[in-house]
């Protein structure tokens, strides 16, 4: 299979929502596939907008709201809403109906909510420095860590933690990955000076961190980045995407065979949040997803389908 015939057969799995590698149109592989890898969700000036998987015009599902993140079982979409203040909606994927989940008075902050792989919490960070875990069922919240600037939590699909951007006041920033059995936040990985390194996920298998850094472009002018990736214990730093370009907010699809991130292609000079790119799990051969841009664009999720 030549290079581009299989670059070709990756990205049309991709669109059509098919895991397998060889990109096989049909089959008992494709079929079941098709199951499991949903839409892309995008937040950013538009609203919140679903792209569907062999689709190019985007489906907008709130015009309000910012980072939209999508339940494990694909039921629910939760964003918090900057227009009416601090407020957590769900919306259901099902029905289309949406709900208030959790307020606050104005003034308050709420953001990044991000899911419990069983779909039952989620965890956001309030006013900077306190993280919480919300009942989905009932509003309820439970104190996770406070007293740290913290943003942009992570839960892990084991459900045993959750990492998140930190700020020392000794050390500046950092990514910490917070052991909700210990209530212990480990130091994971260690910021150089004038380095952003942010939108840190966990790997499907929750042994390590992706992260967006310009860690090898910091004499650079224009803000380039790359994904990198990191061990829990701090080892193992390790390069995946070498084109430097703006990049952010990767995110492994449900099956856990690619990771999708914004980014803008070389037609555009303007680092906007762009296009969406997408991967292999080795972070090989990537291909952009065709169709409109989205300005803007803070926050990528990939939802199961439904």
């Amino acid at each position: 299979m030549t290079t581009m015939n299989r670059r070709t057969l990756l990205r049309a799995a991709a669109l059509t929502g098919a895991v397998t590698a060889t990109g096989l149109a049909g089959g008992p592989a494709a079929s079941a596939a098709a199951g499991v890898n949903g839409p892309w969700i995008v937040t950013g000036s538009a609203g919140v907008l679903q792209i569907n998987p062999g689709r190019t015009t985007p489906q907008v599902l709130l015009p309000p709201g910012a980072d939209a993140a999508a339940s494990p079982d694909g039921r629910y979409i939760a964003v918090h809403d900057y227009e009416g203040g601090p407020v957590l909606l769900l919306l259901d994927r099902v029905t289309g109906q949406v709900r208030t989940l959790i307020s606050d008075a104005p003034g308050n902050r709420y953001e990044w909510p991000t899911w419990s792989p069983d779909s039952t919490e989620i965890a956001l960070v309030v006013n900077d420095s306190t993280l919480v875990a919300v009942d989905v069922a009932t509003g309820g919240r439970r104190l996770l860590v406070e007293g740290h600037s913290m943003s942009r939590p992570n839960w892990s699909r084991d459900g045993s933690m959750i990492v998140t951007e930190w700020f020392s006041r000794s050390d500046g920033g950092q990514l910490r990955v917070l052991e909700l059995a210990t209530g212990k936040a480990r130091l994971v990985y260690q910021r150089v000076p004038g380095e952003f390194a942010d939108h840190a996920v966990f790997t499907p298998d929750s042994q390590r961190i992706v992260f967006s850094t310009n860690r090898w472009y910091l004499d650079q002018e224009r803000r380039n980045q790359s994904l990198a990736s990191v061990r829990l214990g701090g080892t193992g730093l390790k390069l995946l995407t070498d084109d430097p370009r703006f990049i952010i907010s990767p995110v492994f699809s449900p099956d856990g065979r690619y990771c999708a991130a914004l980014s803008v292609p070389d037609s555009n000079p303007e680092p906007d949040g762009g296009n969406i790119i997408v991967f292999t799990s080795g972070f090989g051969e990537p291909w952009w997803i065709p169709g409109d841009e989205y300005d803007d664009s803070m926050r990528l999720d990939w939802a199961p389908a439904v």
